[in-house]
């Protein structure tokens, strides 16, 4: 998704600060494998980086809230590989140090948790626009196995061990974060991934639908969507169903002008 909104900030030369969301972690990664390991010796199989424990919430909304009040905020990196981590001179899996953001018009925030809400933490309260974007349930365990199992060497058994451990703060933690967006993108396969433990291949975005659902429908120029997104339709008075290979263009038409409208309101107040 990054990508093509990145293509949305170059074509519209809006200047943007953009965070991910493993960035706020609490662990680096060696770290998350000790408190794991803990926590299982301790009794607690469910502990994961979907849940409050693992992450930094507090410090989430912090941000959001500051650079919604003055524009600005700090920020870090988290070095996923050893490409990453080479201009640091730093190993993967660790954090760069804190730093205020660029200079910017805008902060894009991609990640698990920009919509949580928490005892502690409401992040969902700042941000001008929340986007969803997620698979079936089934379609995501696919391209899970799949991924630990090429690029991590793990097993199938073991992809499904972390699954298990994951799906209580998956269920508490990401999925209420849904009924908070402004617009869900959902890919639906349209063939069989009854059993994703034994699926050979992850279904392409020509054997996929895409969901589009609007919480508030109000000024979403249907016809116009309708006439762009060759193949779509709508199924209910908020939502388009469209081919699972327009999901960067129907992207670019809902959010570009969306993204100018917030950029137009603060350069008025900026001056």
């Amino acid at each position: 998704m990054t990508k093509t909104f990145e293509n949305i900030f170059r074509r519209e030369g809006v200047k943007p600060a953009i965070v991910e969301g493993d960035s706020f972690h609490r662990y680096n990664r060696t770290e998350m494998k000790q408190q794991m390991a803990a926590a299982e010796a301790a009794g607690n199989t469910k502990y994961s980086h979907f849940g409050d424990e693992a992450n930094l919430f507090v410090e989430l909304e912090k941000l959001f809230r500051d650079y919604a009040e003055t524009g600005q905020g700090i920020a870090r990196k988290y070095l996923h590989n050893d490409e990453e981590a080479a201009p640091y001179k730093q190993p993967p899996g660790t954090f760069t140090a804190w730093e205020p953001l660029p200079e910017s018009e805008l902060l894009f925030y991609e990640g698990l948790h920009g919509a949580v809400v928490t005892p502690t933490a409401n992040v969902a309260q700042h941000p001008d626009l929340l986007i969803g974007v997620v698979p079936v349930v089934n379609l995501e365990w696919i391209q899970k196995i799949h991924r630990d199992r090429s690029t991590r060497g793990y097993s199938t058994e073991a992809v499904t061990d972390v699954i298990l451990r994951r799906m209580p703060d998956y269920v508490h933690y990401i999925v209420p974060q849904f009924q908070r967006t402004h617009v869900n993108f959902q890919r639906v396969p349209v063939v069989d991934t009854s059993n994703p433990f034994i699926a050979r291949t992850i279904p392409t975005a020509d054997e996929s639908l895409l969901v589009i659902r609007f919480a508030n429908p109000r000024g979403i120029d249907f016809p116009y969507l309708l006439s762009m997104l060759d193949g779509s339709w709508m199924s209910r008075a908020n939502t388009i169903v469209c081919p699972g290979g327009k999901m960067e263009l129907s992207m670019q038409l809902i959010f570009t002008p969306m993204i100018m409208r917030l950029v137009e309101r603060r350069r008025k107040i900026v001056g």
